[in-house]
C-alpha cells in the first residue's frame, strides 16, 4: 500500500506517501524521524485494538503501521480463516476489512464473525464503489465503507470516527479554524472574519488541506497527490494557479495567511511580524 492505494499496489510503492503524512517522507523507511507528526494526541487508542484483514502484505503492513504509530494494537491477517482464528485470540475492538478476499468475500466473513459473537465496527476498504456494493456491505453490519484509493489519513480518521460512534465518545467539530479563517465540513462554507468567501469545489479542497497542515510546509506534488489525486507526474503549475485564486479570494479579507517557500511549496501561517 502507498499513501494512496489503487486495485492493485504501485510498482513503486513509496511514490505516493509523502502526500499523505503531509511531509514529504516515506511511511515505512526513516519512520522514526516523522513519528512525532502522525502520532495520535488521544491516549484512549493505547487500549484500542484494530485487526487489518487484506490479502495484500504491503497493504497491511503499511495501514498497520499507520495505525500503531496513532497508538493502536493492530494485528493483521491475509485471509478470511485467518482472520476468523485471530479475531478469536486478539478480540479486536474494531475491523477494517477488505471485501475482496482470496478464500471467501468480506462480507460473508462478517456474517461468519457475528455468528461467532464478534460484534465490532467494521470499515470495508475494498475497489468497489458501486452504491450496491456499499449499501451491501452498510446493510451486513459495516460501520463504514473506504473506497480505493484512499490515504492514510482519510483511513485513520475514519477509524477514529467509527471507534468514537461506538464507545460513545463526542464526536470532532466539523470547523476547522486559523486565525480569523473559518472552515465548517458540515455547511461547506468558508468565513474570513464575518465575511462569508465562496469558493469553488477544487478551491474549498485545496484550502482544507492547507488548513490540516497549518504550519506546515507542503510540496506541490503533496498537494496534487491529496487535492487532484495525482501521481507525482501531475502539472504541478494547477498549484499554483489554484494558491493564486485563493490568494485573492482571502487577502483582500485580512493579513495574507498564505505563504510560498521557496524550492519547497506552501504553507498557511500568520505573517511575520513587520
Amino acid at each position: 500500500m502507498a499513501g494512496s492505494i489503487g486495485d492493485s499496489i504501485e510498482p513503486d510503492p513509496e511514490r505516493r506517501l509523502g502526500g499523505v503524512l503531509g511531509n514529504g517522507q516515506v511511511f515505512g523507511t526513516g519512520i522514526a524521524q516523522q513519528a512525532h507528526s502522525y502520532r495520535c494526541d488521544d491516549v484512549q487508542n493505547m487500549s484500542e485494538r484494530v485487526l487489518v484483514v487484506d490479502d495484500e502484505p504491503n497493504i497491511t503492513d503499511l495501514v498497520a503501521t499507520a495505525l500503531r504509530y496513532e497508538g493502536f494494537e493492530v494485528e493483521v491477517a491475509g485471509t478470511g480463516t485467518e482472520a476468523l482464528g485471530t479475531a478469536a485470540t486478539f478480540r479486536p475492538d474494531l475491523l477494517v476489512l477488505d471485501v475482496m478476499l482470496p478464500d471467501r468475500d468480506g462480507f460473508e466473513l462478517l456474517k461468519r464473525l457475528r455468528a461467532d459473537g464478534t460484534h465490532v465496527p467494521v470499515v470495508f476498504l475494498t475497489a468497489r464503489d458501486s452504491t450496491e456494493d456499499k449499501v451491501k456491505g452498510l446493510t451486513v453490519g459495516g460501520d463504514d465503507y473506504v473506497t480505493k484509493p484512499f490515504s492514510l489519513e482519510e483511513l485513520v480518521a475514519r477509524v477514529r470516527a467509527v471507534l468514537r460512534r461506538a464507545n460513545g465518545r463526542p464526536t470532532e467539530s466539523a470547523k476547522l479554524v486559523f486565525a480569523d479563517l473559518e472552515l465548517d465540513d458540515d455547511t461547506h462554507e468558508v468565513w474570513r472574519g464575518r465575511t462569508r468567501v465562496e469558493l469553488t469545489p477544487t478551491e474549498y479542497k485545496l484550502l482544507r488541506y492547507l488548513m490540516l497542515n497549518a504550519r506546515r510546509a507542503l510540496s506541490k506534488a503533496q498537494i496534487l497527490d491529496y487535492v487532484w489525486e495525482y501521481d507525482f507526474g501531475g502539472d504541478a503549475n494547477v498549484v499554483e494557479t489554484y494558491i493564486s485564486y485563493l490568494r485573492k479570494k482571502l487577502d483582500p479579507l485580512g493579513p495574507p495567511l498564505i505563504h510560498t517557500i521557496r524550492g519547497v511549496g506552501y504553507t498557511i501561517r500568520l505573517p511575520d511580524p513587520e
